[in-house]
């Protein structure tokens, strides 16, 4: 197959079926590629920040209908056994990977917006036009292409990234569960040589993930007698895990996980959600930062085919720039969190700052939160 298209998604996680939903209620031309079938799991804290609420409803995404749970408080655990708490600025919802991005799905589908299952082999600009080839042997001719295929692919190899060839010593990993916790709260538990978040999603459904130290991790058999020899060792996660039962047959995982700067834009191709930069997933706010990215692409991308940005290095310019106002510093702060978490002096440190003045710790959430996003004009 062959065809031509206003703007190609490489990619269908919650930023690029955010990005199609935007450019074709614009009445762009949109065709979204997506790897794997409808529905499916990924490792996700699946906790989202409500700043996104305003710009969701204003895409007709009604988040209710999927029965998220509301989550307003936020707690902080220590291997000392250590416990701080306080409420979240904005609030949030927990809701999985599995019912939301299925949701946007059949979305796109309702709207006559085109997805295509497939793998994006090749993508080269020429003319000032992109020709997208897929193993299947389909071919696209696209004006724009948006890059949102997640955190690291094969295609970031043949594009060159330079994040690529920083080895990265980062494993998540991520389970669900049936048990008791608290519908309202998310937590987040240190360990050593990483942190778990325990919240819970739709359905009563318990959703466990953690980021690990995979050089510790390896020197175990395997996930389960890393979790009772390492995460047990703070005993709010060892209660929980004790108390809860597993509903996958084994964890999802994924190694590699890469903190390091990438660029926003990679021949021309505008990069969204994790695919622009990944935060730290202690801060709980990658989901939201995912579907704000989005937004920014989206919204310039309007401006460039009405012909309101006057080329291609202005529009690449500008959403350099617009991206690194919103989020460059919620990563920053991420990278900061994670590497006192994972010092147990400091965690300890922190602690004692945080309970004796803690308001600090209100103010350490909004750093790496944003406003209400506006709606757009």
């Amino acid at each position: 197959m062959s065809c031509k298209v206003d703007v190609l998604i490489v990619g269908g996680g919650l930023a690029g079926l955010t990005a199609a939903l935007h450019l074709h209620k614009a009445g762009l031309e949109v065709i979204l590629i997506e790897k794997d079938e409808f529905p499916h799991h990924k490792v996700c804290g699946e906790y989202i920040s409500n700043e996104v609420l305003p710009y969701l409803k204003w895409l007709d995404i009604d988040i209710a209908a999927l029965k998220p749970t509301n989550i307003k408080k936020f707690e902080l655990t220590t291997l000392q056994q250590q416990r701080i708490s306080t409420s979240l600025p904005l609030g949030g919802f927990g809701v999985s990977r599995y019912a939301l991005d299925h949701f946007l799905y059949k979305k796109l589908i309702e709207k006559g917006i085109k997805v295509i299952i497939d793998t994006v082999n090749d993508i080269s600009f020429q003319e000032n036009q992109f020709t997208v080839t897929t193993q299947l042997e389909n071919q696209f001719i696209a004006k724009q292409v948006i890059g949102a295929y997640g955190k690291r692919a094969t295609l970031d190899k043949k594009l060159n990234r330079l994040f690529i060839a920083k080895k990265s010593h980062y494993l998540a990993v991520k389970g669900h569960y049936k048990g008791n916790f608290r519908d309202d709260l998310v937590a987040l538990h240190n360990f050593k040589g990483g942190y778990c978040g325990v919240s819970k999603v739709e359905n009563g459904i318990i959703n466990i993930c953690y980021l690990a130290d995979y050089n510790s991790f390896k020197t175990y058999k395997n996930i389960e007698t890393y979790q009772k020899e390492v995460l047990y060792q703070n005993t709010s996660l060892k209660k929980i895990f004790e108390e809860t039962e597993p509903i996958f047959d084994a964890p999802l995982t994924i190694s590699q996980v890469s903190f390091v700067k990438k660029s926003k834009v990679e021949n021309h191709i505008l990069m969204v959600g994790d695919t622009a930069g990944l935060i730290h997933p202690l801060c709980g706010n990658g989901m939201a930062m995912a579907i704000h990215s989005a937004k920014i692409a989206s919204e310039l991308l309007i401006l460039f085919f009405a012909k309101k940005i006057n080329s291609r290095m202005e529009l690449e310019n500008k959403y350099g720039k617009n991206w690194n106002k919103e989020f460059s510093g919620r990563i920053k702060m991420g990278n900061i969190l994670s590497q006192l978490l994972r010092n147990d002096n400091i965690a300890t440190l922190l602690f004692a700052l945080l309970t004796k003045f803690p308001f600090l710790l209100t103010k350490i959430i909004k750093k790496t939160h944003g406003s209400k996003i506006s709606i757009p004009l």
